[in-house]
């Protein structure tokens, strides 16, 4: 039994519903009920601390606050859908941090999306994948939300500017295999890397293409030099003129 479950009491009724269990969709059941039971516990929890005392308590006479009743709503996690209830103030100034207002997914959720999608799964064998597994209803379209959110970041992070000076750049390439159009190919990733006047390591950037080459190189260059002092990447031109 997993170290965090101590009480004697508990580990016995786990251990009693699992007598119960007679195939997978009876654990897959059983999970979805247990992780309801946990969610609402932490939500109420939180509830207790935000408004300084416990359900029912008469500590709340006269507070200036108190709770207020629940909202429901649909949770999606790796056991599928489950339906949970979220307490709510009179003051309308709760705002739970283990499942956060207008949250629909729990984290791990989303984090099976992008595993499945950099695996080169589209976006309709995704769908097809939860329903399947998890017997969780996705659109195409929350797949898409999912992966653009993160898109968006990459695009943020490969346009951010850069420090004016990095006395030590390495440029490497290595190939890696991928999955495109359900073959497995190889491609080539152009690494640029900067150490700063501190001393420290900062990854510039990540391209790929189809292989290694001089013109390339330069086009990487190009993208950097954006971002980065006209004077350093003119001297590296120049370096890539002698390599090339």
């Amino acid at each position: 039994m997993s170290d965090l479950i101590k009480d004697p009491q508990l580990i016995s009724a786990m251990q009693d519903l699992g007598r119960g269990l007679k195939s997978p969709s009876d654990l897959a059941k059983l999970s979805r009920e247990i992780l309801k039971i946990t969610v609402e516990a932490s939500l109420n929890a939180e509830m207790d601390a935000h408004l300084g005392y416990g359900k029912h308590s008469t500590d709340g006479y006269n507070s200036g606050n108190s709770r207020n009743g629940y909202n429901h709503k649909a949770l999606k996690g790796d056991h599928g859908v489950i339906e949970i209830a979220t307490p709510r103030d009179r003051n309308g100034r709760f705002e739970p941090v283990f499942v956060a207002k207008n949250q629909t997914r729990l984290t791990k959720f989303d984090d099976q999306i992008l595993l499945l999608y950099a695996k080169g799964m589209t976006t309709r064998d995704i769908v097809e994948t939860f329903a399947e597994l998890y017997g969780a209803d996705i659109s195409p379209a929350l797949v898409s939300q999912v992966t653009d959110a993160v898109l968006e970041k990459v695009v943020e992070w490969q346009t951010r500017p850069l420090d004016t000076v990095y006395p030590i750049l390495y440029l490497d390439c290595i190939v890696v295999k991928i999955r495109q159009d359900k073959r497995v190919i190889n491609k080539a990733v152009y690494v640029a890397l900067g150490v700063n006047v501190y001393g420290h390591k900062e990854l510039l950037g990540l391209w790929m293409s189809e292989n290694e080459g001089a013109k390339f190189w330069l086009s990487v260059l190009t993208r950097i030099e954006k971002s980065w002092h006209q004077g350093r990447v003119c001297r590296l031109r120049r370096w890539l003129d002698r390599v090339s």
